[in-house]
Parts: C-alpha cells; sequence; structure tokens
C-alpha cells in the first residue's frame, strides 16, 4: 500500500444511492478524509481490490484498513463532536457486530434505496449476495 497523507473513505461511484450518501457526507458531517468513488481510486495504492470495493465502502488510514460499518464508524470519528460520538457508539464491537448484516441487507437492496437505481442492483452471482 502506497503511503496516503489523509484517510480517505471509498464508495461505489456507479450506485446513485451510494452517490448521495457520499454527498451527504462531503455536505454535512465533513470529515477529515477525502471521500472518493472507487472507480476513480488508486485502488492498488490503496491496498484494495475492485471485489472488495465493490461489495462494501472501504476507509483506508495509514495503519488502518475498515469495511462496511466499521469504515463508516472510523469516518465519523474524523468529524465533528455529535458525528465523532457517533462513530465512537458505531465502533464499538457489539454494535458494529450488529450494524453487519444491516449493513449487508441494505448493499443487496440498495437499487431499492431513495435514489437507487437499476445501476445499483448487485448481479445475481456478486460474492456480497451470498454475504
Amino acid at each position: 500500500m502506497a503511503a496516503i497523507e489523509r484517510p480517505v473513505f471509498v464508495f461505489d461511484g456507479d450506485c446513485a444511492f451510494c452517490s448521495s450518501c457520499a454527498r451527504f457526507i462531503e455536505r454535512r458531517i465533513r470529515p477529515a478524509a477525502d471521500v472518493v468513488a472507487w472507480q476513480f481510486a488508486d485502488l492498488a495504492g490503496l491496498g484494495l481490490s475492485e471485489e472488495q470495493v465493490s461489495s462494501a465502502v472501504y476507509y483506508v488510514a495509514p495503519g488502518r484498513v475498515t469495511a462496511g460499518p466499521a469504515a463508516i464508524a472510523d469516518l465519523l470519528k474524523r468529524a465533528g463532536v455529535v458525528w465523532r460520538a457517533a462513530g465512537a457508539v458505531l465502533g464499538l464491537r457489539p454494535i458494529t457486530a450488529t450494524a453487519w448484516p444491516v449493513y449487508r441487507w441494505v448493499a443487496r437492496n440498495r437499487h431499492r434505496m431513495p435514489g437507487g437505481t437499476a445501476a445499483c442492483a448487485l448481479p445475481p452471482d456478486h460474492p456480497a449476495r451470498a454475504a
């Protein structure tokens, strides 16, 4: 993994629901991290694969790579006081473990979410569908 200067939050830019969430993050949460669609990210430099980032959001910081709810928690911890508190709670192991099934359900059904489109749907044979 290449040395990065600032944490990066990686999402699926082909998904309208994911892109709407990313815009919300940038406008309202304003974390001390770059929010980047994986289609425009240097995945190899971040130590990520296309298979990984097409299944979940990722947070990459020096010495730390997290996915799904843990990535969201890490991102929130790099924002304002209220968001940091939310990130601290979400980052607690029992909360993160409970959040994973919800996260997977949302990821599988993101094409049905507000702002989602058919282009957001995961193909039937995608590894995230089995998760």
